[in-house]
């Protein structure tokens, strides 16, 4: 990818019901932060320049949140009035960034990562490249990249297509101008089919399966991370993975 990515699209729209907490998953707080404030620190000191995060589901504190850290500058906050349909519609509402001819970040909000991975996915060569993790969480939960040799056959909490091995992804993906105005498309043509219970991920596997080739992963397997989804989740984020993260 000749052009550096400037923009980064933060998903934030949900409800996050089953972490049981009062507010957006994003704004959970690890340590001595929010998860939105650790992203748009480590996200500013990658040189991204803009971040549009969209926002449903108590968009109001993300806005103040976003004040309050001094971020508001570098921060553009895209509603999804439909917040409680599928996460397709948080990235539908984005169509218009993904067609802005620009190389851009797609990221889920609710993810506690070390710098260096997002280091990592910047500098990654392709048109498309997404961020697996080898080690796989056990059941239906994780969304898992599915490989046949070095090419990614399938990307589903649960696949169809045959494969070798699947990974977990992490939700961070990055396209080129190019492959993100296919996937506006995408997301353009699930929505007018009234797919609207559908989650985003399904979008970025047309493209999968529409040109494999495109598309490449980076192991990120031996740096830490997790996605908080439950109140283990959140635990396990404060107690194992908070204290390996490089600062």
């Amino acid at each position: 990818m000749s052009e550096a990515c400037t923009t980064a699209i933060l998903l934030a729209a949900g409800v996050g019901r089953r972490l049981g907490q009062d507010g957006p998953k994003i704004l959970a707080r690890v340590g001595d932060q929010t998860l939105l404030t650790r992203h748009l620190r480590n996200l500013t000191a990658e040189g991204i320049s803009e971040i549009v995060i969209t926002v449903g589901y108590q968009g109001e504190a993300i806005d103040r949140a976003v004040e309050e850290a001094g971020f508001s500058r570098q921060v553009r906050l895209v509603e999804n009035a439909r917040y409680r349909e599928g996460s397709l519609l948080s990235l539908w509402c984005h169509r218009q960034t993904l067609r802005a001819g620009r190389p851009v970040l797609v990221m889920d909000g609710d993810v506690l990562y070390d710098r260096r991975l997002l280091a990592r996915l910047i500098k990654a060569p392709g048109e498309a490249v997404l961020l697996v993790d080898r080690v796989l969480e056990p059941g239906d939960e994780p969304v898992k990249v599915c490989f046949r040799g070095d090419t990614i056959v399938d990307f589903r909490k649960m696949p169809e297509q045959p494969h070798d091995w699947h990974g977990e992804s992490v939700g961070f993906f990055k396209f080129s101008a190019a492959m993100a105005a296919s996937l506006a498309d995408c997301c353009e043509a699930r929505v007018q089919n009234g797919e609207s219970l559908t989650e985003y991920e399904e979008a970025i596997r047309d493209l999968i399966l529409k040109d494999p080739a495109a598309f490449h992963a980076c192991d990120i397997g031996d740096l830490p991370w997790t996605e908080i989804d439950f109140p283990e989740d959140l635990a396990r984020a404060r107690e194992e993975i908070l204290p390996r993260i490089h600062a």
